[in-house]
């Protein structure tokens, strides 16, 4: 075994934070002190660095002397400690009210994952891969986001299995909820959400018999276009910083969760929570 030194690249007032959650995370259920492999800045710091660069969680767990098993249920009591933290959609959007936003913008993304077994039928009756998505050819989870004017992530949904289309998952976590805040914060979203109803403005769809949309119409899709592409900064807020979540190895039913946790990392570096 060769023995190597690395750097974590975040900073301390992080790591303090999510060891204060494990504190109280091992209160709460009345953990005995000195009972545990790692100290919470140690647990702090294993899952930080594996938010950070996902590395092999057998190899990972080595390192810090515990294993494997303990390795993967650490990681998960870290997950869920930090997704405890995320504001629900009402909160979100009652933020955003208050603080006077002009519109939200509204994306899915299939966050990828190794290969799921469980199976659907589709709406052909044919029995297909649940975790499948045809939008990237690849196994993974949508989970559906709001973020502010400039891209900026406030709420991340459940998961729900990459075959599902973006319009279906918005309706399921999204919509019900949302609908009673557009007539001050409308909604910006791509043409998945065609019907999305009253409130959330979607690009005006091309003529399928040949013709061209009107000079004014395609004015508007130019528009809602340049506006709505900033929500792509909160996937690269989320995913770019946190390399966790470009490939999971967890549960597909974990991205959820695994997607929140990033989020609520992603408001502490910006000074969202303290």
């Amino acid at each position: 075994m060769i023995a190597h030194p690395a750097t974590l690249d975040v900073s301390r007032d992080l790591v303090r934070h999510v060891r204060s959650l494990l504190r109280q995370e091992r209160a709460r259920r009345g953990t005995p002190k000195n009972s545990r492999a790692l100290t919470c800045w140690k647990h702090a710091v294993f899952a930080l660095s594996w938010f950070r660069s996902r590395p092999n969680i057998t190899l990972h767990g080595a390192a810090f002397g515990i294993s494997a098993a303990t390795a993967y249920r650490y990681l998960h009591e870290v997950i869920d400690v930090l997704a405890e933290q995320a504001p629900d959609l009402r909160q979100a959007l009652e933020r955003a009210a208050a603080d006077g936003l002009s519109h939200l913008i509204l994306d899915g993304k299939i966050f990828p994952s190794d290969r799921c077994r469980a199976k659907t039928t589709s709406v052909k009756g044919e029995t297909i891969d649940a975790w499948f998505s045809g939008k990237t050819g690849d196994f993974g989870g949508n989970v559906q986001t709001l973020c502010e004017p400039d891209g900026f992530p406030i709420w991340t949904s459940d998961v729900e299995p990459g075959g599902i289309a973006d319009i279906e998952a918005a309706r399921r976590h999204v919509l019900p909820t949302a609908y009673p805040y557009t007539k001050t914060l409308p909604i910006l979203a791509d043409p998945g959400y065609q019907g999305a109803g009253h409130g959330v403005h979607v690009p005006f769809p091309q003529p399928a018999d040949g013709n061209v949309l009107s000079r004014s119409n395609r004015t508007y899709n130019r528009i809602q276009r340049a506006l709505r592409c900033l929500g792509e900064r909160g996937f690269a807020l989320l995913a770019e910083r946190w390399t966790a979540l470009k490939h999971t190895s967890l549960a597909p039913s974990r991205i959820g969760d695994l997607v929140r946790a990033a989020l609520v990392l992603v408001h502490f570096e910006h000074g969202r929570i303290t």
